[in-house]
This record gives structure tokens, sequence and C-alpha cells, in this order.
């Protein structure tokens, strides 16, 4: 499976929305845990884990979902 290459719009806006669910998941990170690399590493495993990784898992399904429509399996 080969990817396009994304136009330098595309990139930034990655970046825009990516700045923005840092900002969202720093402020939902208890402070204790943000006090040393440990509680850090934790914390975003955790918002990984709960929140980011869902949403992707949704974006791979539907991809998935599509390729097997236009090549059905024997």
């Amino acid at each position: 499976m080969s990817m396009n290459a994304m136009t330098p719009e595309e990139q930034q806006a990655i970046k825009t929305h990516a700045d923005a669910i840092t900002a969202i998941l720093y402020r939902n990170t208890d402070e204790s845990k943000l006090q040393n690399l440990e509680g850090l590493e934790q914390a975003v495993r955790q918002h990984m884990l709960e929140s980011v990784s869902p949403q992707v898992g949704i974006f791979l399904s539907k991809q998935r979902a599509k390729q097997q429509q236009v090549n059905p399996e024997p």
C-alpha cells in the first residue's frame, strides 16, 4: 500500500491539530504526573490508549472496510 505525499498545507493542519490535542491532554493531566519523566510517560501512554488510539482505530477500520468493498476477499 502506498501513501500519497502530504501537501505542506496538510502537514501544517496535522501540526495545528496535534498542538490543540496536546493542549487538551495537558489540561486534563494530573499535575503530579508532570513532575518527572516517568509520570509524564505514564500520562501520555494513558491518554494515547484512552483518547487517541480509539480515534485512529476508527480511521483504520473505515479504511479497511473501504478496501474490502473494492477488493472483496474470496
